[in-house]
């Protein structure tokens, strides 16, 4: 063995296995941008919303896996719990504790699928309605 294999190998041992962007698997609950179908927020998750799209994307990539933030209380869950197992795709709850994800929920392939646009439609222009406004619109409420 070489000096730099050696010193790789204790490296691993000490610190863990390399992995390539740990900071995009942690904001994605283990799993890369690439291959994320939808992405839910926790609000989203709180208020249950996207359960329609959901059901669509989980018809159109069959074999995807749901991660839930395993941070937030499971009884927010159970909507989609119930709609994973009716449609027959494995579900699974993710815990970190050391980085805290801004996302409830994540529909994930096995495979890169390279969406553009993972999160709900709806949250999408309701942010660019907001972003219209302008300052003192916001400011009135109107």
């Amino acid at each position: 063995m070489g000096k730099k294999e050696i010193e790789d190998y204790l490296q691993e041992g000490i610190y863990g296995a390399k992995e390539i962007n740990p900071d995009e698997k942690r904001k994605y609950l283990g799993t890369y941008r690439e291959r994320v179908v939808l992405a839910l927020s926790k609000a989203q998750v709180r208020g249950e919303k996207g359960l329609s799209e959901l059901e669509e994307q989980i018809r159109q990539f069959p074999g995807t896996t749901l991660l839930m933030n395993n941070n937030m209380s499971l009884r927010f869950f159970k909507p989609y719990r119930e709609l994973a197992e009716k449609l027959g795709i494995s579900h699974t709850y993710v815990s970190n504790r050391e980085a805290d994800s801004d996302y409830g929920l994540i529909l994930a392939a096995k495979t890169a699928v390279d969406k553009e646009e993972i999160l709900l439609t709806e949250e999408v222009q309701a942010e660019k309605e907001i972003e219209k406004k302008s300052w003192w619109q916001r400011l009135l409420g109107l």
